[in-house]
């Protein structure tokens, strides 16, 4: 079973999508947010939970190592370059998403 994380800022549209998008057979899907006023705020723990973590922008790559330096050890980080212009599961993301994720999850 693998463990897939995403993360963006609010955990309102882009990562809650792609967790929807990816949850099936053999892969465990989480998401969360970085900003403080997340719906669900990034822990260390799903940090830790994580064997593969896609970021949605490069600024959350710098802010994921920033704040759980200690807990990103060994893990796999992807930056997909998806900006916050879209709603929650709106075709053109969920297109997008399997379109830059499905390629690391092969």
């Amino acid at each position: 079973m693998r463990r897939v994380l995403f993360i963006c800022s609010r955990n309102r549209l882009r990562s809650p999508t792609a967790e929807s998008v990816f949850a099936g057979p053999g892969i465990e899907t989480d998401s969360a947010g970085l900003a403080p006023d997340a719906d669900c705020v990034l822990s260390a723990e799903q940090v830790e939970w994580a064997d593969l973590i896609f970021v949605m922008e490069k600024q959350h790559r710098a802010k994921l190592k920033q704040r759980f330096t200690a807990s990103l050890d060994g893990k796999r980080i992807v930056c997909l370059d998806i900006p916050d212009r879209y709603e929650f599961m709106q075709p053109e993301l969920v297109a997008l998403l399997q379109q830059k994720v499905g390629q690391h999850l092969r």
